[in-house]
């Protein structure tokens, strides 16, 4: 009965017309405000503007979401010794993109992010529609990664044994779930509570690596390329999700202190900042575990990587890091991605039962539903490689497109050619090591990621002549 009382009011519908183009929602990170239907519901009211700190906070928020926890051990098996160098390149990719997102925001100053810059850049529509799909792709998968990495420490945490892989999939299932019955019902984050759950996951990963630097054992760190340079290559497009996030930042540009000033400065700092930390991380755990016991504990690593120096207490405090970090992080994405779904809907590019909303708060209960829906489906059938390197392939597509928005817009944003150039080069090359890695070591895996794509868009078309029938009728 409570759940029919949550979905009471469900007749309110923005309508799935075409427009001109369509703009993504804010995704805050700090301050969730539900925005209802323009001139329906509730009124908003205008958060306070973001100084340079929190918007910076913001980023590291959005990046240290629970990636770290769980795909430093596939770094580790991957590129061997030189775990810290993939890290740093898969940062580099993302200074590089970084550098696309604020000239392009800059030059464009919309809530629509990623879909203005897409549909800017190309005359094709269709682009911008991909693009969107891509990106609500990507949110699932890094979802998935979330909760996946929450049932895991959440597991292991309560003692793991026997009954471990079914507690797993349990806390994985049982998390997204209540936070769709809060976000249902419509409970709002506090931006202090998030800002607190940062500021604690970032202390406790900082004082692993500054304690951890003291403890590690030298020879563990050589010879650096065991696994040879391209091991580095293919553990950095596998373990590139840990740095989708920044991306959302100008999304809030509307709601920043001096753009000008703070979009691009926020953006590079916050990529800065978590650079540091993951190589920091890489460090102290390479030079602390053993190849076996990485290969025992892959899914956490990172906790494990802890005992050595400080104990069971350690591994307690990464677990609580990585299940705070993760549940904040499903939290905001679901809020943002749920409404991206639906604003999407309004424009055309969804079917339009997506645009629905609850009356009164403008809820989006219908593509919380879906969404949540479909990242159940992913976690429960996936696995650790096949989640991350899915979530990686999609971002790592974006962030191409997204460079290449900037190279065609440089006469506009007014920056050169040079880096987005090799922003796009850098990602390219990245996916396609992605999938030579995939073919070689989960064929099957990368099976299931191409048919996913392949399915994604010939429902994109289909649904897109659809539309077009309709139209005409």
């Amino acid at each position: 009965m409570a759940f029919f009382n949550i979905l009471s009011g469900i007749a309110c519908f923005e309508g799935g017309l075409p427009v001109a183009s369509f703009h993504a929602p804010p995704i805050r990170l700090l301050r969730h405000v539900p925005i209802p239907p323009e001139g329906k519901g509730v009124t908003a009211t205008a958060p306070q503007p973001l100084d340079l700190r929190q918007v910076i906070a913001m980023g590291v928020g959005a990046m240290v979401g629970g990636g770290i926890f769980s795909v430093l051990g596939i770094a580790m098996l991957t590129a061997g010794h030189a775990a810290p160098l993939a890290f740093a390149l898969g940062g580099v990719i993302a200074l590089l993109t970084g550098n696309s997102y604020a000239r392009l925001g800059l030059a464009f100053r919309s809530d629509g992010g990623s879909f203005t810059y897409l549909e800017r850049a190309f005359r094709s529509k269709t682009v911008a529609l991909l693009g969107g799909w891509l990106l609500l792709a990507g949110y699932v998968g890094t979802m998935a990664l979330y909760a996946f990495t929450f049932g895991m420490y959440g597991a292991a945490m309560l003692g793991g044994g026997e009954g471990a892989s079914a507690m797993h999939h349990l806390l994985q299932s049982l998390v997204l779930l209540v936070f769709l019955a809060i976000n249902l019902y419509g409970v709002r984050e506090a931006g202090n509570t998030e800002l607190v759950i940062v500021t604690i996951k970032v202390l406790i990963l900082a004082l692993f690596a500054v304690i951890g630097v003291w403890h590690l054992e030298p020879g563990r760190l050589v010879p650096l390329f065991d696994r040879g340079v391209a091991g580095v290559v293919m553990a950095a497009a596998l373990i590139f999700v840990a740095y989708e996030g920044f991306e959302l930042i100008p999304n809030a540009i509307h709601e920043m202190e001096d753009p000008q000033r703070n979009l691009a400065r926020g953006i590079f700092w916050s990529i800065a900042i978590t650079i540091a930390l993951y190589v920091l991380v890489a460090i102290v755990a390479v030079g602390t575990l053993t190849t076996g016991t990485v290969q025992q504990y892959q899914e956490y690593a990172l906790a494990v990587a802890a005992k050595p120096f400080l104990g069971q207490a350690g591994f307690l405090f990464i677990g609580l890091a990585a299940v705070l970090s993760t549940a904040s992080a499903i939290n905001a994405t679901l809020f943002g991605t749920a409404r991206l779904a639906s604003e999407m809907a309004r424009s055309g590019a969804l079917p339009p039962v997506f645009a629905f909303r609850r009356c009164g708060d403008g809820i989006p209960w219908v593509s919380l539903l879906v969404i949540t829906g479909v990242t159940l489906l992913f976690v429960n059938a996936g696995t650790l490689t096949l989640i991350s390197s899915f979530a990686s392939s999609t971002f790592l597509l974006l962030f191409l497109a997204i460079n290449l928005s900037a190279l065609r817009l440089r006469h506009v944003t007014g920056g050169s050619a040079v880096l987005p150039l090799a922003g796009m080069v850098l990602s390219a090359a990245s996916w396609v090591a992605l999938m030579l890695y995939l073919g070689r070591e989960n064929p099957v895996e990368l099976g299931w990621i191409v048919g996913f794509y392949a399915a994604a868009m010939a429902m994109e078309g289909v649904f897109r002549v659809v539309r077009r029938f309709g139209e005409r009728n």
